[in-house]
């Protein structure tokens, strides 16, 4: 599975399920999104396996996003449920930060561990974070090798990388750097640096919120998350990832109580959750939230997670989007957005001058 298509299903409601495998994290990043460290909480792996085991081949998603933390400090648990995700057609992907990637012991090539191995060879797409703040930690040496070897065992394979900006120095090298290196074959999804996690306290750079009017729809409501506490929730912005209570609204179940088929059926037949993925939220606040005249919008995401403060809202979302007419949207917004390709949906979400890069092998849509 390459990272194009990866991408083009993402606005899809219920195509993917985004699973931390772990809170948990051996790395220091100074950018974490999740803060996470060695301390985290993580799911109980029996309740990720029988959540996952709850996939049948009639009702299932296309992808099973494994993530962290760091999945692979659990590689037994990253090959049971890539196996048991692709018995009934699901495809696996795994975001790691390559904590094992150090490979030189006193001048001599150290091989990967062979829980860890596996796991790699167990999923259907296989991707690396790198940034300057990983750097510090794990070679961008190191990093390469590890790539490298796994696209020669012919696995698929993708960079995710995060700068400062637009225009920050390190995203210019380190592109041009994997392009050179891989001759244009590995494919890179690029994003901007948030003020979450262990970056809340330093990061400049902030998304420009759209004009509260435009009716925007929001792809991360598509998939649903599990959190590391073992929540299912419809969004993966990290202040409702982490947060608890989560808001009503954007809560879809718990994986020691709910099977794949419950969770989805709530995400697909939510009323809110239509009208998110249809208009986007500021839209739907701008048109029907009451507010004291002069009040400043809350802006997209934060203005999405306390949408559960204006019932009117709620309201007009079930007025317009319950039934038939409401599946009808949504689907709409969904096709129009998978229609236009992954390079315009990360042109939206990521850093745009680099989007054309997550189509690489080939031309860009």
């Amino acid at each position: 599975m390459e990272l194009a298509e990866l991408m083009t299903l993402r606005p899809v409601p219920g195509a993917g399920l985004l699973l931390t495998v772990t809170g948990r994290c051996p790395l220091h990043c100074a950018h974490c999104s999740t803060a996470a460290t060695m301390a985290a909480g993580e799911p109980d792996a029996r309740q990720l396996v029988r959540f996952v085991d709850s996939f049948s081949a009639e009702n299932r998603p296309e992808v099973l996003m494994m993530t962290g933390g760091e999945p692979l400090l659990r590689p037994d648990l990253v090959t049971e449920l890539a196996d048991t995700a692709r018995a009934v057609a699901t495809r696996s992907v795994l975001l790691t930060g390559a904590y094992f990637a150090v490979r030189d012991d006193g001048g001599r090539r150290v091989g990967l561990p062979p829980r860890i191995a596996r796991a790699i060879a167990a999923v259907d797409h296989f991707s690396v974070s790198l940034d300057a703040f990983h750097e510090r930690e794990i070679s961008r040496r190191a990093v390469f090798r590890l790539i490298r070897g796994v696209q020669d065992a012919g696995g698929a394979v993708s960079f995710h990388l995060v700068g400062s900006g637009p225009d920050d120095p390190y995203l210019a090298d380190v592109t041009s750097d994997i392009r050179r290196t891989f001759d244009d074959r590995v494919p890179m999804l690029v994003n901007s640096l948030r003020q979450v996690g262990r970056a809340a306290s330093w990061a400049t750079a902030r998304a420009v919120d759209p004009d509260p009017w435009r009716a925007l729809p929001c792809s991360m409501a598509a998939w649903p998350v599990v959190a590391a506490d073992g929540t299912v929730l419809a969004c993966c912005n990290q202040h409702v990832v982490d947060r608890r209570p989560s808001p009503e609204h954007l809560t879809l179940g718990h994986v020691t109580r709910d099977t794949w088929s419950s969770v989805r059926a709530r995400a697909l037949s939510s009323p809110a959750l239509r009208m998110i993925r249809t208009v986007g939220p500021a839209h739907l606040r701008a048109r029907f939230a009451t507010a004291p005249e002069g009040a400043a919008p809350p802006g997209y995401c934060a203005g999405c997670r306390t949408l559960g403060d204006h019932p009117e809202v709620l309201d007009a979302a079930a007025s317009f989007a319950s039934g038939p007419l409401g599946e009808l949207l949504d689907g709409q917004a969904a096709r129009a957005q998978t229609e236009a390709g992954p390079v315009a949906l990360v042109r939206r979400h990521g850093c745009a001058p680099y989007a054309d890069l997550v189509a690489l092998p080939g031309p860009p849509r």
